[in-house]
């Protein structure tokens, strides 16, 4: 495994000495080839220009007409697909691992299979059977990747609920839970049993056929989460739209109750909180007040968001109040504050309270190191860190060479499974994006001192 011998802070690590804040400054990028800073960079400069955002599922089909799929592909491949996915098989994706390992990097596998909102219902149940075997692959494919065999259950994995359950039925259930004094016919208790038991759940805001797809999602949820246990995976369950995440957090809800119990070493089941809607301190203090008072561990990942303008318009379009923050610095305000909570819950209740900080904003790491360091909380210990794979870089990598666990989102699948995935991601991150600028700067600034510094380096790898 590469190690450096440059440090990238005047400390030895956040807990030696006086704490000393980690330089963002691009230095770490000496790790990292001069094709692959190129090519981030063009990607980058790509992906920050609107019109190819906006129309990039149109592009792609005319590509695919005008130039044919064998050249279009390696296009692709060679630029977009190459920068943020690790591969279409699993020896690709280990390819990828590995290399991210020896720059002090963790993988955080996620499978790009979804069910958008109001979309044409696909094949049915098959549809979900069929992703659910996808899920189970990628908990064996995550597990198989790390170095070695570890005891503590530090791998992870995301999980995206809407590829295992139609949203129609998570619309259904966010508003019966919705309703004053309704909720308790679903309870997580209730949802609890019926996934153990696997006896019929019968929920009176439900048709025979609802109910017959809620049993059937419930049962692939449990069979995920037991065989991710069984290997030793940690699963984040990811946020969606507020029409669908109280019914998302119910079944999270309902997974802890079983699978984050003090005598599983949990916890294996998180849950995601968005600092962009505005009750989401609120949510966060309850339900971790809620896990502790109930014995039972609790992990977040801690986002900004990222359906900010669909949120807005569909509360324009209901007539129905606003859910997210006014702007950017009330949703930076409003992470600082779950930050600080989730920091002091860990710090109080140690490894029965896992967080990842799920975040691109240099402000918002220093702070999570800083009180890290305060609290007496290890770098490679119940916090961690997340961006995306092919992003940020010159954070992961200055938090990874530091000792910090750090992982990179990575999706992986074939180019026609991913590119559209890709394409809505970048749709929703429209301002993380734009916010790539002083990446783009740092990525121009290091190839300018490659270039006409010192000449050009050869990669580590």
């Amino acid at each position: 495994m590469l190690r450096t011998c440059r440090m990238l802070c005047s400390q030895a690590g956040p807990s030696a000495g006086g704490w000393q804040p980690l330089s963002f400054d691009g230095g770490a990028f000496h790790l990292k080839g001069t094709g692959e800073l190129t090519r981030a960079l063009l990607v980058l400069r790509l992906c920050a220009w609107p019109p190819l955002v906006t129309h990039g599922l149109a592009l792609q089909a005319w590509s695919r007409r005008l130039l044919g799929s064998r050249l279009s592909g390696a296009l692709l491949r060679a630029s977009i697909y190459g920068q943020f996915v690790a591969g279409e098989t699993a020896e690709e994706v280990r390819g990828c691992v590995l290399q991210l390992q020896s720059l002090g990097l963790r993988p955080l596998l996620a499978v790009p299979i979804e069910e958008e909102p109001d979309s044409a219902v696909k094949t049915g149940e098959a549809w979900y059977e069929g992703n659910l075997s996808a899920m189970l692959r990628c908990v064996d494919l995550s597990r198989g990747l790390l170095e070695t065999p570890d005891p503590m259950g530090n791998a992870l994995m995301q999980l995206k609920m809407t590829a295992l359950m139609s949203t129609r039925l998570c619309k259904e259930l966010a508003s019966w839970v919705r309703r004053p004094g309704e909720s308790l016919e679903l309870s997580p208790e209730r949802l609890a049993e019926a996934m153990d038991s696997g006896q019929d759940l019968r929920v009176s805001c439900l048709n025979t056929e609802q109910t017959r797809h809620l049993q059937a999602s419930l049962s692939r949820l449990q069979r995920v989460v037991q065989h991710a246990r069984a290997q030793r995976v940690r699963l984040l369950v990811d946020a969606e739209y507020t029409s669908l995440n109280p019914a998302l957090s119910l079944l999270v809800a309902a997974l802890a109750t079983r699978w984050n119990s003090s005598r599983e070493g949990g916890p294996w089941v998180w849950n995601t909180y968005q600092a962009y809607l505005k009750d989401t301190y609120e949510r966060l203090r309850r339900d971790a007040e809620a896990a502790d008072r109930a014995g039972l561990a609790f992990g977040v990942k801690l986002v900004r968001g990222a359906y900010l303008d669909k949120e807005r318009e569909m509360a324009r379009l209901q007539g129905t109040e606003d859910p997210t923050q006014p702007d950017y610095e009330a949703t930076s305000q409003s992470y600082s504050r779950c930050l600080e909570l989730m920091l002091t819950q860990v710090s109080h209740r140690g490894p029965m309270c896992h967080l990842m900080v799920a975040s691109h904003n240099e402000d918002s790491v220093r702070q999570a190191t800083k009180r890290m360091w305060e609290l007496g909380i290890p770098p490679d210990g119940p916090v961690c860190f997340g961006q995306l794979l092919g992003m940020c870089d010159h954070v992961s990598l200055a938090l990874g060479q530091a000792g910090y666990a750090v992982y990179k989102s990575i999706p992986y699948g074939s180019l026609e499974e991913v590119v559209p995935y890709l394409i809505r991601r970048a749709q929703e991150n429209r301002s993380v994006l734009r916010g790539a600028r002083r990446e783009q700067e740092l990525l121009s600034q290091e190839l300018r001192r490659r270039l006409l510094g010192r000449g050009l380096r050869v990669s580590p790898r």
